[in-house]
């Protein structure tokens, strides 16, 4: 196993069991004890988790993976969810892309529709992503308006007064939210408030609001509000969602898309 993958599994287990011991880590991956206090010991210089004697724990109360470790994580689920959200599309429209692994699963389906091969544009995509805009900016029949602003290590996204000035100017038909957690009474949410007001901000701009969220992310709450669940015309989760979940949320004027 290489370094990279031990690591994304390593985090993946410390942020499901909130403390991992170094033995137990050591069978789970098959490596030795000394592989594992290695690595516990550089990814806390990283401050991607914080040491203990004998192991670790998540790096403190609002602990975000970051997006190069959490690909992996509800993969097939995401996959299902983004083919979906990329169907609500239409040809010529203009859609936002907040950050996040399902937002950009959401971008390569719309990258490989066949109606979306040609056209003047045949999509604009306004996106805070680096990520999505770099894979997408090879798409000549796609046209790409990346905000401003300062990059976030942890999710490739750009946020700030820079993004906040080119949000301000535009308008588009749906804007795509990827969010942490998706909750009836307190709405959409991320970890980081300047994550969170950008993507409030693309909310106001779009005629309609899809939020994409695998069922795990349902009924869970986090530190930074972006924006009230009245606000969202659609949730696009997967088939794992409970029916008074999803009940729930069509009670609130939300039409729920499971696949």
């Amino acid at each position: 196993m290489s370094r990279d993958a031990r690591w994304k599994a390593l985090l993946e287990l410390l942020v499901e069991r909130g403390r991992l011991d170094v033995e137990e880590a050591a069978v789970e991956l098959a490596v030795s004890s000394a592989t594992i206090r290695r690595d516990f010991d550089q990814l806390a210089e990283q401050q991607m988790l914080v040491r203990t004697r004998g192991g670790a724990v998540v790096h403190g109360v609002s602990y975000e993976l970051p997006l190069r470790y959490k690909t992996a994580r509800h993969a097939s689920e995401k996959q299902r969810i983004a083919r979906a959200v990329a169907d609500l599309v239409a040809p010529g429209e203009a859609v936002g892309l907040t950050g996040g692994t399902t937002t950009t699963e959401v971008a390569r389906a719309l990258a490989v529709r066949a109606d979306l091969a040609a056209g003047s544009p045949a999509l604009t995509v306004v996106t805070n992503a680096l990520n999505i805009a770099n894979e997408l900016a090879v798409r000549p029949q796609f046209k790409i308006v990346l905000t401003g602003g300062v990059a976030r290590p942890q999710s490739y996204e750009l946020v700030g007064p820079l993004a906040d000035g080119v949000l301000s100017q535009i308008t588009v038909d749906v804007a795509v939210l990827g969010v942490v957690a998706f909750d009836v009474t307190h709405g959409a949410s991320a970890h980081d408030e300047a994550e969170a007001a950008i993507n409030r901000l693309l909310c106001e701009r779009a005629e309609r609001v899809v939020v994409a969220a695998d069922s795990s992310k349902l009924g869970q709450r986090a530190f930074a509000r972006i924006c009230a669940t009245e606000a969202v015309d659609t949730l696009v989760t997967d088939a794992a969602a409970g029916p008074e979940t999803v009940r729930r949320f069509e009670d609130a004027g939300l039409t729920v898309v499971s696949v």
